[in-house]
């Protein structure tokens, strides 16, 4: 089927939709060295499967987010619209070794640090304060402020507690009115494409993750108003991506619209532990990674299959925010490392007993002598992988330039 476009785009096929994404991701990458960082989960794999496992401490196997970068963390508001900040894309998740995702924020705090203009030194402390940050989460998970959040957390946190469904729908699909602008970000499905969303939104199961929502009852009414193809992301870039629109109406209650995020799941590149007992199922191992990592969206997520594909629904809530840094202060960045590692930690923690924990938080100090502003694992991890995308990230720009994208 043809894919209607407007502003200027002309009528495309599966075969097009490929060819635009996939350069539209290699343009998300090219530009800057940070981004590409995010955008490049394999790259980061390939070099721990070359590195020397040895170095880096083995923790105990539990659900890891795989993919544990600086904007893959951020406000999430639970089904009751309680906000805490939490790991927000867990695509990538596995039960695996909780030190991949230290050393994988470690790369993007550092990257983000250099793209800020900042000296070595400061990485070293932040790498420094990661450590601190998520050792103080082992002792006991439980939020209760241990660290506080860093201005440029406690901003975004405030702006996401004001939000409500008008700034979804401004930010998404430009208006509140309950339809999808078909254009360059949203493109219109084909008649598969919309008979298959249609019917998995008939389903009880899904129909009640979404009427499980705050002030929602059963005998609402839900229905599909509109849905497009979503070209959004940056590794999620070539996989399905669908945007749906649903009404919900019912008793007394005033007509109420919900945004729902379907995304196609795929085999993790992350390595999980030996023998861990994971579905086999991509959207339900990710849904499963989920709740265990990040309650508040795991519990408003569910896993189905669209067009013989595994995938994952969850409704998208308005004080959902990433964290978007474009310049950190000395200060900020410190104090963002130590804080976003203690979330990780907690995230890690929730899923040990108190035995655990601390055998884990001995580890850690075995292989972090005093005195030193960095472990050597993590300081050498992302000294390594630094330069590796960095070479990697000029290469890339190199190519986009010789195929005629820039």
């Amino acid at each position: 089927m043809k894919h209607g476009m407007t502003d200027g785009i002309a009528m495309i096929d599966h075969v097009q939709r490929s060819k635009i994404l996939e350069a539209a991701r290699m343009a998300k990458m090219a530009r800057s060295a940070h981004a590409y960082v995010r955008g490049n989960t394999a790259s980061f794999y390939e070099w721990l499967a070359e590195a020397k496992r040895a170095d880096i401490p083995e923790g105990p196997p539990v659900w890891i987010c795989g993919d544990c970068h600086l904007g893959n963390l951020g406000p999430l508001a639970d089904a009751d619209g309680r906000v805490e900040v939490q790991i927000r894309d867990l695509d990538q998740t596995v039960i695996g070794n909780p030190a991949h995702d230290l050393v994988r924020l470690g790369l993007s705090l550092a990257s983000a640090a250099r793209g800020s203009d900042l000296p070595g030194v400061t990485t070293a402390h932040m790498l420094e304060e990661m450590v601190r940050g998520y050792v103080l989460a082992l002792g006991d998970p439980r939020p209760d402020d241990k660290v506080p959040e860093p201005d440029v957390v406690r901003t975004i946190r405030k702006r996401a507690l004001g939000r409500r469904w008008r700034h979804l729908a401004k930010e998404r699909i430009k208006d509140a009115k309950p339809v999808i602008p078909i254009g360059n970000k949203f493109w219109a499905l084909s008649d598969d494409e919309r008979t298959a969303i249609d019917g998995l939104f008939r389903l009880t199961d899904v129909r009640r993750l979404v009427l499980a929502l705050k002030s929602r009852s059963s005998d609402d009414d839900l229905k599909v108003v509109d849905a497009a193809y979503w070209m959004k992301g940056c590794s999620s870039l070539g996989k399905l991506r669908y945007a749906v629109l649903l009404q919900l109406q019912g008793g007394d209650r005033k007509e109420d619209f919900a945004m729902v995020d379907i995304k196609e799941a795929v085999a993790a590149v992350a390595p999980a532990a030996p023998d861990a007992d994971m579905p086999a199922h991509h959207g339900l191992r990710v849904v499963s990674g989920a709740r265990a990592l990040s309650p508040n969206l795991g519990d408003r997520m569910i896993a189905s299959d669209l067009l013989d594909r595994a995938a994952v629904l969850r409704e998208l809530m308005p004080q959902d925010l990433k964290l978007e840094v474009d310049q950190f202060s000395r200060r900020e960045a410190v104090d963002a490392a130590r804080y976003l590692a203690y979330v990780v930690g907690r995230a890690h923690a929730r899923q040990m007993d108190e035995p655990t924990r601390l055998a884990w938080r001995k580890e850690l100090d075995r292989h972090h002598p005093r005195g030193m502003d960095a472990p050597n694992w993590l300081w050498s991890s992302v000294v390594e992988l630094a330069a590796r995308h960095e070479a990697a990230y000029l290469e890339h720009c190199r190519h986009y330039v010789l195929a005629g994208a820039a």
